[in-house]
């Protein structure tokens, strides 16, 4: 088990790693091994996370998760293997734990009252301006 939080913990069952080969420096060794790790976590048939982070989970994954709920974190920063696995499991488990964070609700304020009066000259000016561009006209 993959302990996320105090209360969230991945079985590593869940988890499935693919290697593949990746771009960018390297030389001979890019051409030759499959350094570059795709980990992928089905989200939607996962017990292990409530509903409601799962839904947190999915918006803040982005286009990372499939139309199946499969999250999908690719790796290729490093050079090696091992050190991208970490990357990855890492960079999954940030994105689990800020999800599992509860959102705090806004709390409605009232405009201070510098802000009121700043937007009512601003109106001011502009009304004025807008009166300086009419044609003028006598009064009889």
């Amino acid at each position: 088990m993959i302990r996320v939080t105090d209360r969230i913990a991945i079985d590593e069952r869940q988890l499935e790693w693919r290697f593949l080969r990746a771009s960018g420096p390297g030389g001979q060794n890019v051409n030759k091994v499959s350094t570059a790790v795709q980990l992928r976590f089905d989200v939607a048939s996962s017990d292990t996370l409530p509903p409601e982070i799962k839904l947190r989970l999915a918006r803040l994954a982005g286009a990372r998760l499939t139309a199946d709920g499969w999250l999908v974190i690719e790796a290729q920063r490093f050079r090696s293997q091992s050190r991208n696995r970490e990357d990855a499991l890492h960079r999954l488990l940030e994105l689990i734990r800020r999800a599992a964070a509860r959102p705090k609700p806004r709390i409605a304020t009232r405009p201070t009252a510098s802000s009121r009066d700043r937007r009512l000259a601003v109106k001011k000016l502009h009304a004025t301006k807008k009166l300086l561009r009419r044609p003028f006209r006598e009064v009889d």
